[in-house]
């Protein structure tokens, strides 16, 4: 979509005030000055020291064409390219999904475990992000796991590629090791901690997720099959044989899966002590195995 041409030079003020009524977002002004610093290489600070500063013909049709993506329903993180997760900024495209908030506390659970192992023995972790989209997760506990190296799986080449550079732009590529292929089967040995973040939208709930999403985010990364447990189903009858003795699972699931994952971790992991634990919005988010 071609930007509407402007009769005369807007301010910083203008264009988002502009945009702020066009933009789809549920913070418009917020999703305006985003991209606006964006466009400018600025922070969002500067914009509001600057109110008077007039965009440049290029900015302004740069602006604009972001502005007008937004308005057919693109998500603010595609647009930008980047996201940020557990206080560090990952490159996304629509070959992964947007990283959630609620997915750091996969993370939190992953490294409170392994902090609590490393008294136990002085080897390094080793561990497998399954499913790794983005990098995100793998990215996240190689930063806070310096005494680690891991593996990231991941059934799409385009996805590798958004990781790997995720890896490399945090300085851990070198302790991580991305592999293409089906869950856990790609892996080459047994794993101290498996960590994994599956699609797990039922076919029933398509419908009613965002459009954004749904138009937008990969399907591979967001549909689970009919009851959406697919994949977590097969992961757990994988996960035991990938395993080393004394090691962890932590996966998430949908706010309403947590019975049935539970059932299908106990079949799997009949000696493990195996935990539910919930979001800050006190949702069933993550099942935890350990022993």
């Amino acid at each position: 979509m071609k930007p509407e041409i402007r009769i005369h030079a807007l301010s910083i003020r203008e264009a988002i005030a502009w945009a702020s009524r066009r933009v789809r977002a549920s913070a418009p002004r917020l999703a305006a000055e985003v991209l606006l610093a964006h466009v400018l290489n600025v922070s969002r600070a500067y914009l509001l020291a600057h109110p008077e500063r007039t965009l440049a013909p290029d900015e302004w049709e740069a602006f604009a064409r972001l502005v007008a993506r937004s308005e057919q329903g693109e998500p603010l993180f595609y647009l930008i390219g980047e996201r940020e997760f557990y206080g560090m900024p990952f490159k996304v495209t629509p070959a992964v999904l947007i990283p959630r908030p609620e997915t750091e506390g996969l993370v939190d659970a992953a490294l409170e475990w392994a902090r609590s192992r490393a008294y136990r023995t002085y080897a390094p972790l080793v561990f497998a992000d399954i499913g790794t989209g983005s990098g995100c997760i793998a990215v996240a506990l190689a930063v806070y796991l310096p005494n680690s190296r891991g593996y990231a799986t991941d059934l799409s080449p385009e996805a590798l590629e958004v990781a790997q550079e995720n890896a490399a732009r945090h300085g851990v590529a070198s302790r991580l090791t991305f592999l293409q292929g089906d869950l856990c089967a790609p892996l080459p040995e047994p794993v101290d901690l498996l960590v994994a973040n599956l699609p797990y939208v039922a076919r029933s709930e398509w419908a009613d997720l965002d459009p954004a999403i749904r138009e937008y985010e990969p399907i591979l990364a967001l549909d689970g099959g009919p009851d959406g447990l697919d994949l977590i189903r097969r992961f757990l009858a994988q996960a035991p044989g990938y395993l080393r003795p004394m090691g962890a699972v932590f996966l998430e699931i949908g706010a309403g899966q947590g019975p049935a994952v539970l059932t299908l971790a106990r079949a799997a992991f009949p000696r493990a002590v195996i935990r539910l634990l919930k979001d800050a919005a006190g949702l069933d988010r993550i099942v935890a195995i350990t022993h």
